[in-house]
């Protein structure tokens, strides 16, 4: 991972200007393909680490609703599966992405399995818990189904817990812009 600098007061950058945008980031796709945040630029994106056999699983129902619903607005929703809590993701890529399309009919982009924490945590997890790379929080990944937006300009805005659905209220006014 590239940090970038903040600058300071002589280029006339913010001093509180995070050293990393969303925007910036790459990661593999479920099928091994290089996946460019660039291109979510003008999106608001919700990230989330998911698992399939995970009491919050279900969820994957509501994930693709939302996307479905808002997607031609400009949502998209990227699923990172993670074995990190309770081994609940022991399958590969191929056995995550049928699992996904048979049970839930996912079509949102889902991503390679990664670690959302400790000293092999993706870059992109990475951005998204700690302050000093996303310019605004600091956070810890508790589990399954934890849920990032990210506005159109890259910036983390919130993140909400696993038990937060999809389809609640703060997330749906988020999405509207309400």
């Amino acid at each position: 991972m590239v940090l970038l600098s903040c600058g300071n007061a002589t280029t006339g950058a913010k001093q509180n200007q995070p050293p990393m945008n969303f925007h910036q980031l790459k990661a593999l796709d479920i099928n091994g393909n290089s996946f460019d945040m660039a291109q979510l630029a003008g999106h608001k994106v919700l990230v989330v680490n998911t698992a399939s056999e995970c009491g919050f699983t279900p969820q994957y129902k509501q994930l693709e609703e939302l996307y479905e619903q808002y997607k031609d607005g400009g949502l998209v929703i990227i699923g990172f599966p993670s074995n990190d809590f309770g081994k609940q993701e022991p399958g590969d890529e191929k056995a995550i992405a049928s699992f996904c399309e048979k049970n839930y009919g996912v079509t949102f982009p889902m991503m390679s399995k990664v670690h959302t924490k400790g000293d092999q945590q993706s870059p992109v997890y990475a951005w998204l818990t700690r302050k000093d790379l996303n310019g605004v929080l600091d956070s810890e990944v508790k589990w399954n189904f934890q849920k990032y937006l990210i506005d159109e300009q890259g910036h983390l805005v919130t993140v909400y817990p696993s038990a937060q659905e999809p389809l609640s209220e703060p997330i749906i006014k988020w999405v509207e812009g309400k």
